[in-house]
């Protein structure tokens, strides 16, 4: 009797330690698989790692003083309810089991098993024990396995990328355009596909697939020899991240849509940002071509500092290259104007947002570079329709702005929601991710909101407090203003609210699983 519930308390151990070991996966893969950046998140989500669900296991100490069969019985107990209180919530974005999430829970559930296995050679006191030191720190092996992998995982992203660098080199004629900025760069991508569409065979890469590693898989998988232009977007969180993309895909050309206080949590200063997005500009060739932000003040003086090699266009709202001039705005989108070299051409479009304008001018821009015409440009451009998340408006009333996080795009949502003849309201957690001016970047967005919406309710106390400080020090009634824990608490408190005729609710930024 005492083997057998030996023996399944071990497997309720291995079953509590694979349920919690795969939440920290999960919180690994959100952090890039980067160990210092897993390391802080651990460091600053303390009450995740340790609360009273976590340390059940902590019961076994106790235990391990009890009569043999007693001890595995209240093994059993423990760890069965260890595994149950601790089953991951379902999440914003799950975890994606990616080959190389394989390769690490194989790792893994192996070091496990080894331990459990070494546990049946030992008495109920020193097996209970080592039981509980096990199960208690699924945190920290996850860590130190991801580690160990660091050697394997590199080699096996160095064969892809090889693989991937073969494939392009064997497609002489195709045209690589890279694309990068602090904000608008998936936004710019996809409008751009959709224009060099009109006459290319064009690929681009998926959703947000911008690391080097996102770039590799698109071409592994979907480049095909008929593909005429690929687009890549390139994103980074650190100096260094564009050149290597550009090192791979070698492009011809780029376009740059803004430089901004984002990811300063590893980039430290506006001036690393700067200098790790103008990687793009420094990786073309005399005879490519540069798009640039005009209105952008950071890339306006930059350029002005430092010429690139190869020529620059500028775009944008202001007077540039190509210029536009927004002529009408309703909640059906807007009409502008774009004029270049004297020459202009009336566009319509279902996008709200002056800088979802800016970005589509980019594009224009792109694919007159590329020989399209303006004027073959006008159907494609009115059947755009926003990208998921970003500035979306819903049949519902919603704008479902929910993937940004940066000030410039939280301030043109902000300028959008105020347009509306309507009840506004403002459903947001604020900004992440931007290091020792969070605080103060945040509390000035809360400024800037006071007069463009006539209700704010701030998802997480652990955000809320310089939004709300915000709001309050430029006189929003502190009877409008609501904090609350989650979203679903959000909109709890949204429905709650005086009905009004029209309602139009902006939902800025939600934020990952790992905030």
């Amino acid at each position: 009797m005492e083997t057998t519930l030996k023996l399944i308390m071990l497997l309720t151990a291995a079953l509590a330690l694979g349920i919690r070991s795969l939440y920290f996966v999960h919180m690994l893969q959100l952090n890039s698989y980067r160990p210092e950046r897993y390391s802080k998140w651990c460091k600053e989500n303390d009450s995740r790692l340790v609360n009273w669900r976590a340390l059940l296991p902590a019961l076994l100490l106790p235990a391990m003083y009890l009569p043999s069969l007693y001890c595995y019985i209240a093994g059993i107990v423990i760890l069965a309810l260890t595994a149950t209180l601790n089953f991951p919530k379902k999440a914003k974005k799950p975890l994606v089991f990616t080959a190389r999430v394989k390769r690490l829970l194989a790792a893994l559930f192996g070091l496990y098993a080894l331990a459990l296995v070494l546990c049946w050679f030992l008495d109920s006191l020193r097996c209970a024990g080592f039981t509980a030191l096990l199960s208690l720190l699924p945190w920290f092996w996850v860590g130190l396995v991801n580690k160990l992998m660091l050697p394997l995982e590199k080699h096996i992203a160095n064969g892809f990328v090889r693989d991937a660098r073969r494939r392009l080199e064997a497609m002489t004629d195709l045209t690589v355009i890279g694309i990068t900025g602090s904000y608008g760069k998936t936004s710019t991508k996809n409008f751009l596909h959709a224009l060099l569409s009109v006459r290319y065979n064009v690929l681009m890469t998926p959703e947000s697939y911008n690391t080097t590693m996102g770039v590799v898989r698109t071409i592994r998988e979907r480049m095909k020899p008929s593909h005429e232009i690929f687009i890549a977007e390139m994103g980074a969180k650190n100096p260094g991240d564009i050149r290597e993309i550009c090192d791979l895909v070698t492009p011809q050309y780029g376009i740059l849509t803004s430089v901004g206080e984002q990811h300063l949590e590893t980039f430290k200063t506006l001036d690393a940002i700067i200098s790790t997005k103008f990687e793009l500009a420094d990786a073309l060739p005399e005879n490519g071509c540069l798009l640039a932000n005009g209105d952008n003040p950071h890339i306006r003086t930059h350029l002005e500092e430092k010429t690139p090699r190869c020529p620059v266009v500028t775009y944008g709202l202001e007077t540039n290259d190509f210029t536009a001039v927004i002529d009408k705005v309703d909640t059906t989108g807007c009409t502008f104007t774009v004029t270049v070299c004297g020459k202009s051409q009336v566009f319509t479009t279902k996008l709200l947002g002056a800088h979802n304008i800016q970005n589509l001018v980019g594009c224009i821009a792109m694919a007159v570079r590329l020989g399209i015409p303006m004027e073959e440009l006008v159907y494609p451009v009115r059947l755009l329709r926003p990208v998921e998340h970003r500035l979306q408006l819903l049949p519902n009333g919603f704008i479902d702005d929910a993937y940004n996080s940066n000030p410039a795009g939280f301030r043109g949502a902000l300028d959008v929601l105020s347009q509306f003849d309507a009840q506004r309201v403002l459903v947001t957690p604020g900004m992440v991710e931007l290091g020792e001016r969070q605080e103060a970047l945040n509390r000035e967005l809360g400024a800037y909101a006071s007069d463009k919406c006539d209700y704010a309710i701030l998802v997480g106390e652990k955000q809320a407090p310089p939004l709300k400080a915000g709001l309050l020090s430029a006189g929003f009634p502190e009877e409008k203003l609501f904090v609350v824990k989650t979203l679903k608490d959000g909109l709890a408190v949204l429905n709650a609210l005086p009905r009004a005729e029209k309602r139009i609710v902006l939902l800025e930024n939600d934020l990952p699983d790992n905030f």
